[in-house]
């Protein structure tokens, strides 16, 4: 398997977005609605699957969007193609604050496993499949079911991680305990499990869930610190009931508010 090969650079700080650079006859895959901007000669072009061609039967292009369905992915994806005869430049932005992490699975032996919502765009050539879980727990417990993503080949690739994102190189049988929903990804050597938190009072007051993830080194694990259902959960919590925000219907109304502090959390 041999992806395209591109030059990028990512920009920004909480809200970011990566500029790759095309050659000519070179192209990118992304995921529907996180493309930015683009140079004239850039050819937007809807794939089904993923565009790896590693079967171009009918056949296996129907079982390569298949799995992305899996995972909860759309069945298309969209290919930038510079036709031109100069290098152009698209862009493809972050869906909420964080940060892209490049990957280049080259240095990775060929596959990085990340949690199903976290890919962003990669290199024509690169592979976006799924990973089954072959541990029960971690299927029904694990925050990501029994399936996550897998980005295999040569190429770069691009992930999203809410909030700040953390790098931990664990060393041979050296293990972190991670909410699960706090992943990012992690190389194919980590033994990944989910692990009761255990005790009556931490299961039943403890508001952190009742499983963590235990990661198992030698391999690199990243972890970021605002999980798009946390941010999501934190949205829904301050929308005010039946239309209303809690100070119109106070005697202050909106001065009472500003004496209590925001307590809609």
């Amino acid at each position: 398997m041999n992806a395209h090969e591109i030059d990028y650079h990512i920009f920004g700080e909480e809200m970011q977005y990566v500029e790759v650079e095309l050659d000519p006859q070179e192209a990118v895959v992304a995921e529907a609605g996180s493309f930015m901007m683009m140079d004239t000669d850039i050819k937007m072009d809807t794939i089904f699957g993923d565009g790896s061609n590693q079967d171009n039967s009918v056949l296996g292009k129907i079982f390569s969007a298949g799995k992305r369905m899996l995972t909860g992915e759309s069945l298309f994806m969209t290919a930038f193609l510079n036709i031109g005869q100069h290098k152009r430049k698209v862009s493809f932005a972050s869906p909420y604050p964080g940060k892209i992490l490049p990957i280049d699975l080259s240095e990775k032996d060929g596959k990085f496993i990340c949690q199903k919502d976290a890919f962003l765009c990669a290199a024509k050539g690169v592979s976006v499949g799924i990973e089954f879980s072959r541990k029960l727990g971690r299927g029904l417990f694990g925050g990501e079911g029994f399936i996550m993503q897998k980005l295999e080949g040569d190429g770069m690739a691009f992930v999203h991680a809410g909030g700040t994102m953390a790098k931990k190189v664990l060393a041979a049988g050296e293990v972190l305990k991670v909410d699960t929903g706090c992943i990012v990804g992690f190389s194919q050597t980590i033994d990944y499990d989910v692990e009761f938190v255990g005790g009556i009072k931490n299961t039943v007051f403890g508001g952190e869930g009742l499983f963590f993830a235990t990661l198992r080194g030698p391999g690199t694990v990243y972890i970021q610190s605002l999980p798009f259902s946390r941010l999501a959960g934190r949205v829904l919590a301050s929308i005010p009931k039946g239309g209303k925000d809690r100070g119109e219907g106070s005697l202050l109304g909106g001065l009472g508010d500003l004496l209590d502090g925001d307590n809609r959390f």
